[in-house]
């Protein structure tokens, strides 16, 4: 499932360089240099508040929350008490990075909502995307091998150790979830609470266990 697939609402402001990559997990070593360029475009809304960490001045960030560079987080975001920003992030507008949540690598499109106890690593979230509480990525194999995305028969091979879950737009991840390495959830798909995901999703479908999925009805 290639990037324009996934993320087909393209607000955020790291958008286009998404989209000069086919596959998300091609994506995931080159958000620090992303970042940078990026910071170097922003305007005054912005505020520097240490190196490399640039906040819009409509974001509340919390005094508990800590923000390691490089990380931009754009207008209306919200960064509760205990939130844990590792680096190599941009968050987006309207995004809510909850209470004990642990972010890193990763790039939050607008109106993406990880509000508790989320951990988000070497991921890609989509817009309006919402992981429910305690749900994770786990973004390294128990074997520590190089990941592999596997979709019916076919494997692509990502070359790379660390890869975590690429959302599509309206995901909907139920609580106490574990997305395992290389998960993809296409567009307005729902995972129920408890499941272990892997491989690739398709878009519209409800999730009740990797053995029992539907496509959602049309409204």
């Amino acid at each position: 499932m290639t990037n324009k697939e996934l993320f087909l609402l393209g607000e955020s402001i790291f958008d286009s360089y998404i989209k000069k990559y086919q596959y998300p997990f091609e994506v995931l070593p080159h958000i620090k240099d992303i970042i940078l360029e990026i910071s170097s475009l922003l305007e005054t809304d912005f505020l520097k508040l240490k190196e490399d960490v640039f906040v819009h001045k409509s974001a509340i960030i919390s005094d508990k929350a800590t923000i390691i560079g490089p990380c931009i987080i754009d207008s209306m975001a919200e960064i509760r008490p205990n939130a844990f920003i590792r680096g190599n992030v941009i968050i987006g507008k309207n995004c809510v990075v909850g209470n004990s949540c642990e972010i890193k690598n990763s790039l939050l499109y607008d109106n993406v909502q990880v509000p508790h106890f989320n951990y988000v690593g070497d991921s890609i979230l989509g817009n309006y995307s919402h992981m429910g509480a305690g749900s994770i990525t786990s973004n390294v194999k128990s074997d520590k091998s190089k990941v592999i995305i596997k979709n019916k028969e076919e494997k692509t091979e990502t070359n790379l150790k660390k890869v975590g879950a690429f959302l599509g737009d309206y995901v909907e991840i139920g609580c106490n979830s574990v997305l395992t390495p290389g998960t993809i959830v296409g567009s307005n798909t729902t995972i129920y609470p408890l499941v272990m995901t892997r491989g690739v999703i398709d878009s519209n479908m409800i999730v009740k266990s990797m053995e029992n999925i539907v496509k959602k009805l049309e409204k």
